[in-house]
């Protein structure tokens, strides 16, 4: 009994400590976990808040926006990527989600390609003109309508002339004494044949005695009619037209080709091409002729190709796809890229280049300057080399990210794009720009600018030389000369109107100035009046929002717009 107490007992002590430990365990485990979520929670809190519709709002907490006043959403996790503040990154899934594809671009050099669009018209050299050979009275018409078709030698009309019918009195006359005054016979008869009488014609008159009061006129030409110049009872002189008619046998392949891709058309190029007439059937032809003139409204010139219309199945003024292999090689390679690569803005184009060597797939804007676009393809003149790793498709997917990220983008302008110049260069360009205020002060109040010109000269050779690269000083260079060379002609203005011509120029430079330098402004702002120099439109930069027009004066003093606003030497907002 005494061992069955005992045995009881030591059951009862062995499980309080079994349970007493599993206690302490599951404490342990459980703070553990608790502090391990609450580490991963701290983790995961956001850096920055942002707008989704202004992304240049950054906040460090939640709250809403100061603009808009809806709730802001999270911005950027912080995150181990990039120091460089123009550089984003995606997670491959994203990436995947929104299909981003790249590619390595390389130099080419060889045949292009370009796509061209245009129309097929009538051969020139195919039209004929169908005319009275007399004059008359048209009595009968046997071409009534523009299409018909016209055979040589068919009858097209039936008139009455009073001088034809004299003229035949006077063969017949004629006729009689044909043996004694052959000459006046002669001349008779070659008055009607002047008139295209055939010689058919003037044997049966002379046979039979007798004048016609109508003749006929028949066609010397064939073709298509695609001019109708007469009605019923019209009267007509020697030579009126009746009809104008074309041969549809041979038809022109006429191109528009803009300036800027004419250096890649020569006569003989190959051209395929196709018609909405004939779908899926690709069509050839050679380059016979390049227009040596630009049309001056449309800035394109037509390109030439001559076709055979077998079986009439091709139509004039039908429109035409076309594609050029050019001959014509480049010299030196060049960089080339997909157009589906570049976003292009109207004033700027970009590319996304991927940032080589690291973990996480990371982006950064490139601004380039486009070359000519040969196929599907763009030339590149600044801003990429080969070897650099673009992205090819989905680039729209990464500036919409960019931008809610709040880094650069194709509507947000870098914020490092300027040169970095000294503080005494800062105030000598920011001297030269106050000039500048001075001169359109001067206009505004229709006023010539000669003292505000002669302290923007002054300012200007007080200019030193631009520090950086050599690229950028031959830009600082070309800026200073054209700055220079404005000064020169407003100081030659004969009077006000010329000055403004000047001085618009003027402007478009220092607007380049403003966008490429620093300046110790904190706020300037673009102004642009669309009905300056006949409709063409001027721009002008401004130290006030008012507008106050330099190119009308007090004529039309408020004509014009803020179109946007330069503060703290960058480029913010457009109103």
């Amino acid at each position: 009994m005494k061992n069955f107490f005992l045995t009881k007992i030591t059951l009862i002590s062995l499980t309080l400590i079994v349970g007493i430990l599993l206690g302490w365990g599951f404490r342990a485990m459980t703070s553990a976990t608790t502090d391990t979520h609450a580490h991963e929670e701290g983790k995961g809190l956001p850096s920055s808040w942002t707008c989704s519709m202004h992304p240049q709002i950054r906040l460090s907490e939640a709250g809403n926006c100061p603009i808009c006043g809806m709730d802001l959403i999270p911005g950027e996790q912080g995150s181990e990527g990039s120091s460089n503040p123009q550089v984003f990154q995606m997670t491959p899934e994203a990436l995947a989600l929104a299909q981003v594809q790249t590619l390595v671009i390389g130099s080419s050099k060889g045949k292009k390609e370009l796509f061209l669009s245009g129309k097929l018209q009538a051969d020139e050299r195919e039209n004929a003109s169908l005319t009275a050979k007399f004059p008359g009275r048209i009595e009968k018409l046997f071409i009534n309508f523009t299409g018909e078709e016209v055979k040589i030698g068919q009858k097209i009309a039936t008139v009455y002339s009073p001088e034809l019918l004299t003229a035949q009195k006077e063969l017949l006359e004629t006729a009689k004494t044909k043996e004694t005054f052959p000459q006046l016979y002669q001349a008779s008869k070659d008055k009607l044949s002047f008139w295209k009488l055939s010689a058919n014609q003037i044997a049966e008159i002379e046979r039979s005695g007798q004048v016609k009061e109508h003749m006929d006129i028949f066609a010397d030409q064939s073709g298509v009619v695609i001019q109708k110049n007469v009605s019923l009872g019209d009267y007509v002189s020697l030579g009126s037209v009746l009809f104008t008619v074309t041969n549809l046998n041979r038809l022109w392949l006429i191109l528009d080709v803009y300036e800027s891709d004419l250096p890649f058309v020569t006569l003989g190029d190959e051209i395929q091409f196709t018609v909405a007439g004939k779908p899926g059937e690709t069509l050839g032809a050679k380059v016979t002729f390049v227009d040596p003139l630009i049309n001056a409204n449309t800035r394109v010139a037509s390109v030439r190709a001559e076709i055979l219309n077998v079986g009439n199945a091709l139509k004039p003024e039908m429109f035409v796809t076309a594609r050029i292999q050019t001959r014509k090689k480049t010299n030196s390679a060049e960089v080339m890229v997909p157009r589906t690569a570049v976003l292009w803005s109207g004033k700027r184009s970009i590319v996304y280049v991927k940032v080589p060597n690291v973990a996480l797939p990371e982006f950064v804007m490139r601004e380039v300057t486009l070359g000519n676009r040969l196929g599907e393809n763009y030339q590149i003149l600044e801003g990429l080399k080969a070897g650099e790793e673009i992205v090819s498709y989905g680039a729209f997917a990464l500036d919409a990210t960019a931008q809610l990220s709040g880094k650069p983008s194709l509507l947000n302008r870098s914020k490092t794009h300027q040169m970095e110049i000294s503080a005494a260069l800062n105030q000598e360009i920011a001297a030269v720009v106050s000039a500048y205020f001075q001169v359109k002060n001067s206009l505004v109040k229709d006023q010539m600018p000669t003292t505000a010109n002669q302290i923007l000269a002054q300012a200007l050779a007080k200019v030193s030389s631009a520090p950086g690269t050599e690229k950028e000083k031959v830009n600082w260079e070309k800026i200073m000369a054209q700055l220079s060379k404005s000064t020169i002609e407003i100081k030659s203005a004969k009077d006000l109107s010329e000055a403004r011509t000047h001085f618009s120029s003027l402007s478009a430079t220092i607007i380049q100035l403003v966008e490429t330098f620093p300046l110790s402004q904190q706020v300037v702002y673009q102004d642009f009046c669309p009905m300056a120099f006949t409709n063409k439109g001027g721009y002008w930069l401004s130290e006030f929002k008012e507008i106050k027009n330099p190119y009308f004066g007090a004529s039309m003093l408020g004509c014009g717009e803020v179109k946007q606003t330069y503060q703290n030497n960058l480029l913010n907002s457009t109103p």
